[in-house]
């Protein structure tokens, strides 16, 4: 997984400028550029930040398909993943995956409040 590149592309589709991103990171030049290059380790938060300045989905900078997350056995991604740094890719997809199941909660939440909401008004 080629996050850097990742963030790179969606950062030039957004014709913006790796001093423009730095500074909405509130980071430095240098440190945002290592990113893009691969010499850092995000975490989950770096990368959440990161996807909200460029105004695309997390799961797009990860390379999330929801076909690699619930198909498993069929799946060359989650199979390449054997023998791999398993062991921290593991653990970000975990914080990711429990994030995201939160996210939908939520959002389940939000909806079950509008019906219920427009139920009362159409009564």
């Amino acid at each position: 997984m080629d996050i850097g590149n990742s963030i790179k592309k969606y950062r030039e589709q957004k014709e913006l400028s790796r001093e423009i991103v730095a500074r909405e990171m509130e980071m430095s030049l240098s440190g945002y550029s290592k990113i893009e290059r691969n010499e850092v380790d995000l975490t989950i938060s770096k990368v959440q930040k990161i996807a909200q300045v460029l105004g695309v989905d997390i799961a797009q900078i990860l390379n999330i398909d929801a076909t690699q997350i619930y198909n498993v056995s069929g799946n060359q991604f989650a199979q390449g993943l054997v023998g791999a740094k398993s062991d921290n890719m593991n653990f970000y997809a975990d914080e990711y995956k429990d994030k995201y199941i939160k996210m939908l909660e939520e959002q389940i939440t939000k909806l079950k409040l509008q019906i219920k909401s427009k139920k009362q008004v159409a009564q």
